[in-house]
């Protein structure tokens, strides 16, 4: 791995280094992901957990979406959304790709959930795409 992948909230109250590289990077169009981005997606990078060094008190909401709970964290003080877990799924973490210090480095892989998609939400067409959630 070249650099650590480092990020936060606007306000800088939560941090994360993240000292591995990660297991995948994807957009998801699915409706919370609308309503959570204001627009017509999310972008995602997953880690191993281990990796993960994250300091600040995040606020968490827990969603079900797919028949899978996923605690959304943000900052309680400027609102800003930083990172997923999963309960079910406790060794991954996700970051969202707009917390990064430099969001360059997200290049999305694929694309989830397209059958909620918008026309004018414009994804990268190389990525690979599925209609719902694919296998794991």
């Amino acid at each position: 791995m070249s650099e650590a992948y480092t990020g936060g909230c606007a306000c800088g109250a939560i941090r994360y280094e993240i000292t591995a590289e990660p297991i995948e990077m994807n957009d998801c169009q699915c409706r919370q992901c609308q309503r959570k981005s204001g627009t017509g997606h999310g972008s995602y990078l997953t880690f191993p957990r281990p990796a993960v060094k994250a300091e600040g008190e995040a606020k968490h909401w827990d969603v079900v979406g797919g028949g899978t709970i996923k605690s959304r964290a943000f900052c309680p003080t400027c609102g800003s959304p930083v990172y997923l877990t999963f309960p079910g799924i406790p060794e991954i973490f996700i970051v969202h790709a707009g917390s990064l210090d430099d969001p360059s480095r997200y290049k999305p892989q694929k694309v989830l959930w397209t059958a909620a998609g918008h026309a004018w939400d414009r994804l990268d067409p190389s990525a690979q795409k599925f209609d719902k959630m694919p296998p794991r």
